[in-house]
């Protein structure tokens, strides 16, 4: 399943070479970042991908159709760094319409890296080390399920499940958003371009363009969005089933809400705006929102060819103490779920990212 050309700086930023039949290898980017660590969705479309090649590679003839994920459970360990990284792969269940996969994705520790760069400035000339394998350590870890859509087969029924409250109506038929409007003018009725916030610490939102309702109308009790892939810039760009798991962990304004909710609350447990930030780093970012845990459910696969525009609703219904959580149902333009998630993530500080931070091995 060829991915549309215009992809191509994605393809290249999610890319995993096999090592050997459980271990692959893959090299995480830096314009994908929040501040200096790679974006969660972003991450998961790596190992998204890393599924995709193991069955292709380790396992070839299981099915008689690509296996791709139906489901993931993610847990992000640790943070994270623009650079390599090591991919491993347990084979968990072997199944004829399911099989499950424990996926872990390893880069240095920061001691590790710390005594690596100190043998290399012992051993004047020389490059890394050879024991940077022991200095390895697990950032993220969790389950992937996949199965080929040859083997999708069995009951399909309508639920009656609609969004509540519903969306803000556009122009088109049935009060639909006219996409072709939002294309060509940047506005259909309420529905404009939106310019997400702090593009230099969150680079990742850099990839996307998005559109939702006028700011001005006030703020809404959730986030709808439209979105059209832009990775690198390119117009032409579609969104993916990698891109997919991208999407669900994006959501700028949302985050520019917590942003508010932040400045009215209290600090608690010193997560809020450090006395330390000083004008120059808030007016960049206040706070960073790492992901803990996200777990996706993939409902419809799309085209080998993409989509344009995808639809999101995200949704958060409490942040205490500065951890929240985070649900997201993805739609297409037929009004079909794409995909649903949700996520346990922190509120911090943005000082708690901000610095120079790259793995090396």
């Amino acid at each position: 399943m060829a991915a549309p050309a215009a992809n191509q700086a994605f393809e290249e930023a999610i890319k995993v070479t096999p090592v050997n039949s459980h271990r692959y290898s893959a090299v995480l980017r830096d314009e994908w970042c929040i501040g200096t660590v790679p974006n969660g969705g972003y991450t998961t479309a790596v190992l998204y991908r890393l599924a995709i090649a193991h069955f292709a590679h380790t396992h070839p003839t299981r099915y008689d159709a690509p296996a791709t994920p139906i489901s993931m459970q993610l847990a992000f360990l640790r943070r994270t760094a623009a650079g390599p990284a090591v991919l491993q792969v347990q084979d968990t269940k072997l199944g004829a319409r399911t099989s499950t996969i424990h996926v872990a994705l390893l880069q240095p520790s920061e001691k590790g890296k710390e005594k690596a760069a100190q043998k290399t400035l012992a051993q004047t000339g020389s490059s890394a080390s050879s024991d940077d394998e022991e200095n390895l350590e697990v950032k993220v870890a969790g389950y992937i399920t996949v199965s080929p859509a040859t083997a999708e087969v069995g009951v399909s029924a309508p639920s009656n499940w609609t969004l509540l409250p519903e969306a803000i109506s556009g122009s088109g038929p049935k009060g639909r958003v006219n996409l072709a409007a939002l294309r060509e003018t940047g506005r259909d009725g309420q529905w404009v371009r939106l310019v997400a916030p702090f593009p230099k610490f969150r680079r990742a939102s850099q990839q996307v363009e998005l559109y939702g309702p006028d700011p001005a109308l006030g703020k809404p009790p959730v986030v709808d969005q439209w979105a059209r892939f832009r990775p690198g810039g390119n117009t032409e760009a579609r969104w993916t089933n990698e891109a997919v798991a991208f999407l669900v962990d994006m959501f700028p304004m949302a985050l520019d809400g917590f942003d508010t909710m932040g400045k009215a609350g209290t600090a608690g447990n010193g997560t809020g705006n450090a006395a330390g930030m000083d004008s120059a780093k808030d007016k960049l970012a206040r706070y960073w929102y790492p992901t803990v845990t996200l777990n996706i459910d993939f409902k419809k696969r799309l085209p080998a060819s993409g989509v344009e525009w995808l639809y999101s609703r995200v949704q958060t219904r409490s942040v205490r103490d500065g951890r929240t959580d985070l649900d997201v149902v993805v739609l297409d333009e037929q009004g079909e779920v794409v995909a649903l998630s949700n996520q346990v993530g922190l509120v911090v500080d943005a000082s708690r990212n901000i610095g120079q931070r790259e793995s090396k091995m």
